[in-house]
């Protein structure tokens, strides 16, 4: 076999493409920021909603996506549907945003999160034990054990799709399976306490809490235009738990029969982390009142609004209702499969996306070839250094919150791509006809283009800093051009 190939084969099956769905998407989100979202709405009814439409979105857009995967069964999967759709400049900067941001930021994220749960093993690995300091840069061993992380799973998914396929399958089934049993535990012990009727007396009495300047917590009703803007703006930490869906449409070359299994794979993933997230946050409700005290000393009195004593563990706090002073070792190993199995998800699927620009002459030449296990070797490599560069700097956190609003508008653009592609592609195949067409759609871009503009108002520095980052892929691309028309 030559040591540079250009084809994928195809090797995953549907059950492998349900794995990568669910396992991408169910990181560590799910046990912390149900904490914030309890501050911005006050009430059971409205987070549990929060939870619902985000599922409907997710459900949604992944229904959309399947017609279009069906259609494109390629490698790259997203860009190559914008790129169809809309031509190279939008897919461009979607790759660069991908590549800059959305993939690489959500891999150094993951992969912190993983070393700081960690850190309750092995103290050595704590963010505060700092092991060089240069001015206003240092480095830590947490830092260092996360970048560990991502060049160990780089060296492993670039050994074969096969290796990151048994790691997805193993990490994915037990959080899976641990998750529901924890979700069962937690709502056989709540629904036995007072928690949840305590709860129902004020279910849809929406209010806000925040912090003011001088440190102290107030809370005001909400109602009309109001909660509508503190709802659109609590839905981003949920949208971004719900997040990397689309990972699978990336890994298109390598599965079998793309056409029905992708389509197959995006909505089932979908549906089985919906179903779990909302469990969760019942379970939650039946062990945790929505409402606390920020100055209480106990779980019960610090509710979901200050689980963890301010630290937003809501996930450990509930455990600890179930299962006492072994809880936060139990979701601290919950967290870790989590994030494992979370960012080998990430890694292997997102640089197929770097694969298929370097095809269209849109990245860097090496990165549009594979190894001699017939996986992009290269592409592999570059997304590791830059996501650890991003560990390093400290800056991923910020970079997230920039990038949702950016990841938000791609799908947009992707979705609206398939009223482009009905018209000027009519008679093209399409195996899978996205359902209700064209109610659905219009309906995720109705719903998605409205929390899009509630954040331009209520979050308008990470907004324009996300518009900032896709606008600045603009003079790459065409310097990209200018060098490629040269060559």
């Amino acid at each position: 076999m030559s040591e540079q190939q250009t084809e994928f084969k195809p090797t995953l099956n549907a059950l492998d493409g349900t794995m990568l769905v669910a396992g991408s998407m169910i990181g560590s989100g799910i046990f912390i920021v149900s904490a914030d979202c309890a501050r911005m709405v006050g009430s059971g009814g409205w987070l549990l909603l929060l939870w619902l439409v985000t599922g409907l979105i997710t459900i949604t857009a992944a229904l959309s996506y399947g017609e279009l995967a069906g259609m494109m069964p390629k490698a790259g999967g997203q860009f190559v549907y914008i790129q169809r759709a809309w031509g190279k400049l939008p897919a461009f900067l979607y790759g660069w945003t991908v590549f800059t941001v959305i993939q690489t930021g959500v891999i150094a994220a993951v992969a912190v999160a993983f070393a700081k749960y960690m850190a309750f093993f092995f103290p050595a690995l704590d963010p505060s034990n700092i092991l060089l300091k240069i001015g206003g840069f240092s480095i830590s061993s947490n830092q260092l054990f996360a970048v560990g992380m991502i060049v160990f799973l780089t060296i492993v998914n670039s050994r074969g799709i096969q290796n990151g396929r048994i790691i997805q399958i193993i990490f994915t089934s037990t959080k899976i399976i641990a998750l529901l049993g924890l979700i069962l535990a937690g709502i056989f012990v709540g629904l036995n306490t007072d928690t949840f009727s305590q709860n129902l007396s004020y279910f849809w009495d929406a209010s806000k809490t925040a912090q003011n300047a001088d440190g102290s917590w107030s809370t005001v009703s909400l109602s009309g235009l109001a909660l509508m803007m503190a709802f659109g703006t609590a839905i981003i930490g949920p949208l971004f738990s719900s997040d990397a869906w689309n990972n699978v449409t990336f890994i298109a070359g390598e599965m079998k029969n793309p056409r029905r299994n992708i389509p197959i794979s995006l909505i089932a993933g979908v549906l089985i982390v919906t179903a779990l997230y909302m469990l969760a946050n019942f379970a939650y409700l039946t062990l945790l009142p929505v409402r606390g005290n920020a100055a209480a000393s106990d779980i019960i009195g610090q509710g979901m609004q200050f689980a963890g004593n301010g630290s937003d563990r809501i996930g450990t706090a509930a455990a600890s209702m179930i299962f006492g002073e072994v809880s936060a070792a139990l979701m601290a190993g919950l967290i870790i499969i989590s994030t494992f199995g979370c960012n080998n998800g990430i890694i292997l699927s997102g640089a197929r996306v770097y694969y298929a620009m370097a095809k269209e002459g849109l990245f860097f030449q090496k990165a549009g070839t594979l190894n001699k296990q017939q996986v992009p070797g290269f592409a592999l490599l570059i997304q590791a250094i830059w996501a650890s560069v991003l560990c390093f700097s400290g800056t991923y956190g910020d970079l997230l919150d920039y990038a949702t609003f950016a990841s938000l508008l791609f799908y947009m653009v992707t979705i609206a791509g398939i009223f482009s592609l009905r018209r000027k592609e009519p008679d093209a195949e399409r195996p899978y006809k996205v359902w209700a067409y064209p109610l659905l759609p219009l309906l995720y871009l109705l719903l998605a283009g409205g929390i899009c503009i509630i954040l331009l108002i209520t979050k308008p520095a990470n907004t324009w800093a996300g518009l900032l980052i896709v606008a600045l892929g603009i003079p790459v691309y065409w310097f990209s051009r200018m060098r490629s028309n040269k060559g």
